[in-house]
């Protein structure tokens, strides 16, 4: 078996896939690269059988209709042979050094009489243009080289998440869970992450820079011209994720905190990308989000919409609006997203 399984989902992906792929490649024999090509209309079909029929033993492509990027992680899983399973998108790449020493904890644990549910490392956001590299870390917020719990994790803050780009699944933990991301759905990574998580019950974190994140292109979907355009696949992915903590009893208090406060950030995001629209039919769509928040668990819509995230983005009236969007500007540039 395979130590690693990785997921590369591509679409019209010739002009930076090689460079994820590359990095990806030092794993050697313990890895599997799974490129799949999610119906590319360039030379991304191409390029990825050159490097399956270059690397046999490490590289597999797969091809499929078009059905989005939830649908090429879904087909990752599904063909998934690694003890572990990683989604790394193809714009983005690793780190060397960070990748081995990643490798060789797994197979230690492999080896050992523990089961480790998510491995948990550090990724760099990689911003066109930015002087500044901000790296996302956890070092505050979980024990270091060793295998923990909910119960060992400290209370992480506002806008401290663990994302797609952070995380390693068990494979076989993703199939028990029954994952299935949406097809034709952008911003599904948060589902990856999220549904997944009452399944976790052992956690390992690794300090080190692994994952690139690279954002900039005018294109790419966290930018947020492109979020507001394509606001009802986010608000679609809120309501997913409502849906999987809504009227649910999860017997580890810590965890149902911290679903509570990623629910709590998406659903700000949701919100105040609506409110940037600047329509009224948007911000009908902000009250219909929250109404259906309240609809599916009125407990969980008292906690989030009289915390401090929910008050700041439904505060009343126009002038309400801008405050709401003067204190996302100061989040955006203190945390360096979008």
């Amino acid at each position: 078996m395979k130590l690693l399984s990785i997921a590369v989902p591509c679409y019209n992906s010739e002009a930076y896939m090689r460079k994820c792929i590359d990095s990806l490649l030092p794993g050697g024999e313990q890895v599997e690269i799974i490129i799949v090509d999610d119906g590319s209309g360039d030379s991304t079909a191409g390029i990825a059988d050159e490097y399956a029929e270059k690397y046999p033993g490490i590289v597999k492509a797969v091809h499929q209709e078009n059905g989005g990027h939830g649908a090429a992680v879904n087909t990752g899983i599904k063909n998934a042979t690694g003890l572990y399973f990683k989604v790394v998108d193809s714009d983005d790449w690793v780190n060397l050094e960070a990748y081995q020493k990643i490798l060789d904890t797994i197979k230690d644990i492999a080896g050992g009489p523990y089961t480790l549910d998510m491995l948990i490392s550090n990724f760099v956001y990689e911003k066109q243009g930015a002087r500044r590299k901000k790296v996302m870390k956890y070092t505050k917020y979980l024990p270091q080289d060793r295998i923990f719990t909910w119960e060992d994790m400290r209370h992480m803050g506002t806008g401290k998440y663990i994302l797609m780009h952070s995380v390693i699944y068990r494979t076989k933990l993703l199939r028990e869970c029954g994952l299935e991301l949406p097809m034709h759905t952008f911003y599904v990574d948060n589902l990856f992450v999220y549904q997944p998580l009452p399944s976790v019950r052992t956690m390992y974190y690794l300090n080190v820079n692994f994952y690139r994140y690279f954002i900039g292109r005018e294109d790419q979907s966290v930018h947020e011209d492109v979020m507001i355009r394509r606001i009802d696949q986010q608000i679609k992915v809120n309501k997913l994720m409502i849906d999987s903590i809504a009227m649910k009893r999860l017997d580890n208090k810590r965890m149902r905190q911290y679903m509570l406060n990623y629910l709590d950030i998406i659903t700000a995001v949701s919100s105040i990308m609506l409110i940037r629209s600047g329509t009224d039919e948007n911000f009908e769509k902000k009250k219909e989000l929250w109404k259906y928040l309240k609809t599916a668990d009125a407990h969980l819509y008292r906690r989030l919409r009289f915390g401090l995230l929910g008050r700041c983005v439904n505060l009343p009236g126009k002038s309400g609006r801008e405050v709401s969007v003067a204190v996302y500007r100061v989040v955006q540039k203190f945390y360096g997203f979008n």
